[in-house]
Parts: C-alpha cells; structure tokens; sequence
C-alpha cells in the first residue's frame, strides 16, 4: 500500500480512537508528508474540522507555489466544503480511499483540472463501514444531513 495513504488511514484510526470520525488526511510535496490531519468535529465541537481542512490547518501558511506542487490525500472523498479548500489553493493532485460510502463533488473538481484517483482501499471502507453503523447520527451530522 502507498506509504501516504498509509498515514491517512493512521489520522483516520487516531481520530476514531479519540471519539471522532475515523477520516484521516495527509498534505504530500515533493514526497515528503507536510502535514497531517483527521476530522476534529466531535473532539473540538468544531462546524469545519474534517479531516482535509485539518490537515490544511496543520500545514499552516504556505505559498501558492507550495500547493501547486501538492498532492492531498484523503481516507475518504472529500466534500463540497473540503473541495472547495483544494480548488481555492490550487491543489493539483488527490487521492481517495474511498469514495462508496460517501463521494463528494469530484467530477467538479476534475473539471477544475483536478487529478482525483480514487484507490478503492478496502481498509478504508471498512472504517467508514463500521463508524456508520454504530454511530448514523453523528455522520449524519458530518455531511450535513
């Protein structure tokens, strides 16, 4: 398995651990994990923490040069809030875990000239799988349902 899909899908397991929802996101330039990140919403009551935008968070101030040789990758597909932050900074590259138990506006944000590879990661499905079975009410709340 990819050594940086590895790591998201660690971020996804950490933030189950801590009580959240298990979607994990690692921030990758020139092969070298920048940041790190995992949805924050339970454990910080926060409206915006998924798991890109606090990894985005995480990397802190970068130029626009630095996006435009990133590539984001995510346990699961990111929304419309998430695909908005990789359109805005200029995101290049993504890379999915998944995308059956949820999937996010991506044929949008290829058009925008996004490169989205979705891996289909068993491992990451079975997360999601097993989160939205015990807990449909709090992943409801995450998508906005």
């Amino acid at each position: 398995m990819d050594e940086f899909l590895q790591a998201a899908i660690d971020e996804a397991k950490q933030g189950l651990a801590e009580g959240g929802i298990p979607i994990g996101s690692v921030l990758v330039i020139d092969g070298k994990i920048i940041a790190r990140g995992h949805n924050k919403r339970v454990q910080q009551g926060s409206a915006v923490l998924h798991a890109e935008m606090d990894c985005l968070e995480n990397a802190g101030r970068l130029t626009a040069a630095d996006y435009q040789k990133a590539t984001l990758y995510s346990t699961l597909s990111p929304c419309d809030m998430c695909s908005g932050a990789i359109l805005l900074y200029g995101i290049p590259k993504v890379v999915v875990g998944e995308n059956v138990t949820f999937q996010g506006p991506e044929a949008y944000v290829q058009s925008r000239g996004v490169d989205v590879t979705v891996v289909d990661n068993p491992e990451c499905k079975q997360l999601m799988r097993d989160f939205i079975a015990a807990k449909p009410q709090l992943w409801n709340e995450d998508i906005g349902e």
